[in-house]
Order: structure tokens, then C-alpha cells, then sequence
């Protein structure tokens, strides 16, 4: 029987994965051996604050702190973080809404919903791995992505105690990514720009913020390289 086009290519991409397949997992090694939890240490604290921009809501301002741990790899570094905004919805998102909830609770009499002000509060836990690339003399850039926790709440004089009060006190997750530059003052003290986006359950957040980095003794030097091991 004749063998397609088709079967010969495909054994031979499978011959072809198999024979890198030695290859590839030393690499993922040498990757993962870059990776160690023995320069993780508390080595600088920032305070920073900017302007946040989110979906259906007002633009408001956002504050919060941070702290480096370290590098976890040469050139990745662990940042925990604590944020904090409050905002309200924009006019059109609430007469979306107040036109939805007419539509259900009010079908035969609608525009009779009028909601107010409605006001949400975030308080942000955020964990970040962010790659540093040092850009000459004083100035370091960085990129990253990580994780956060949300802890909203909403609030407002017509919606207090109802089930959309309720419906906004969430805890949710989201996913982050950032974008920044760091500018060296002295030697412990840096100046900070950051851009940072957040994709989390019912909104979309960007904000840009500056702050200064207070960097503790641990964190003024790149950690030294560990040792090579001894011969056997």
C-alpha cells in the first residue's frame, strides 16, 4: 500500500521532535536552574500614586505600596504589592443598568428606576514577576505580569442594602501586566514611573503612577553569583 504525502511528513516531524526531545529538556533545565529562592530577601519598599482609568467607570486616582523581594532568577525580581482606588460609575454604564433593571422589574412603566450615585471601592493584593533590564548608567526598565486578588465594594444612597449592593461586595482575581522605569536618586533612594494594566471579573483597569523606591542594604547590589559546586 502506498503511503501519502501526508504520512511521510508526519513521520517525519515525530522522528524530528523525538530526536530534540534530549535537547529541549536540557534547555527547560538550564532555564529552571536560573531560578532560586536564596536571594529572596526584603530589599526595597515604594509608595506610588497616579491616575486609573477603568471600564464604565469615572477616572480616579490610585495609590498603593510595594515591596521587592529579590530575584528569584538573575534578572526577575518578586514584587508584592497593596493598591487602593475608589471611583463611580460613569452616567452611561448607569442608565445601562437602570434600563436593564426597568426592563425587568418595571416592563409595562419603564424610566421609573432611578439609582444615583453608585461608588466602588478596590482594595488590590497583587504578586508580580517582572523582568529588569538595566538601560545604562542610573536607569533600569523593567516588564512583568503577575496575579491579584480584588476586594470591591460598592456603595450609594439608593442601592444600600439591596441585592445590586450585593452584587458588587465581590472578591475576585485578576491578571496584571506592567511596564516601567526606575531612576537611581542615590544610592538608596529611586525614583519610579509605572504603567499597569488589570484584566479582573467586570472590569478593566490602566494606570499610570510615580513613586519613590526606598532600596534597603540588601537590595543596592545585585546579589553575587552562588558558587560553582565542588568537584566529586
Amino acid at each position: 500500500m502506498k503511503r501519502g504525502t501526508g504520512g511521510w511528513w508526519g513521520g517525519f516531524a515525530l522522528a524530528l521532535l523525538l530526536s530534540n526531545i534530549p535537547t529541549v529538556r536540557l534547555w527547560a533545565q538550564g532555564v529552571l536552574n536560573e531560578f532560586s529562592y536564596d536571594n529572596l530577601r526584603l530589599s526595597g519598599i515604594q509608595i506610588d500614586a497616579g491616575v486609573l482609568g477603568a471600564s464604565d467607570m469615572m477616572g480616579t486616582t490610585v495609590g498603593g505600596i510595594r515591596f521587592d523581594y529579590g530575584r528569584i532568577a538573575p534578572k526577575v525580581r518578586l514584587m508584592f504589592g497593596l493598591s487602593y482606588f475608589r471611583t463611580q460609575y460613569a452616567n452611561e454604564a448607569r442608565d445601562r443598568f437602570e434600563r436593564r433593571l426597568d426592563s425587568l422589574v418595571n416592563p409595562s412603566t419603564p424610566d421609573t428606576i432611578n439609582l444615583g450615585e453608585i461608588r466602588l471601592s478596590d482594595v488590590i493584593g497583587d504578586v508580580d514577576f517582572q523582568l529588569v533590564f538595566p538601560q545604562g548608567r542610573g536607569i533600569t526598565a523593567y516588564v512583568g505580569t503577575g496575579v491579584s486578588i480584588h476586594v470591591r465594594n460598592g456603595s450609594g444612597a439608593a442601592i444600600d442594602g439591596t441585592f445590586v449592593d450585593d452584587a458588587l461586595d465581590i472578591i475576585t482575581a485578576g491578571l496584571n501586566g506592567t511596564l516601567g522605569l526606575e531612576f537611581n536618586l542615590s544610592k538608596a533612594w529611586r525614583f519610579t514611573l509605572d504603567g499597569r494594566g488589570v484584566l479582573s471579573t467586570g472590569l478593566r483597569t490602566a494606570s499610570l503612577r510615580t513613586g519613590v523606591m526606598y532600596r534597603l542594604k540588601a537590595g543596592r547590589q545585585p546579589a553575587a553569583p552562588a558558587p560553582p559546586p565542588a568537584p566529586k
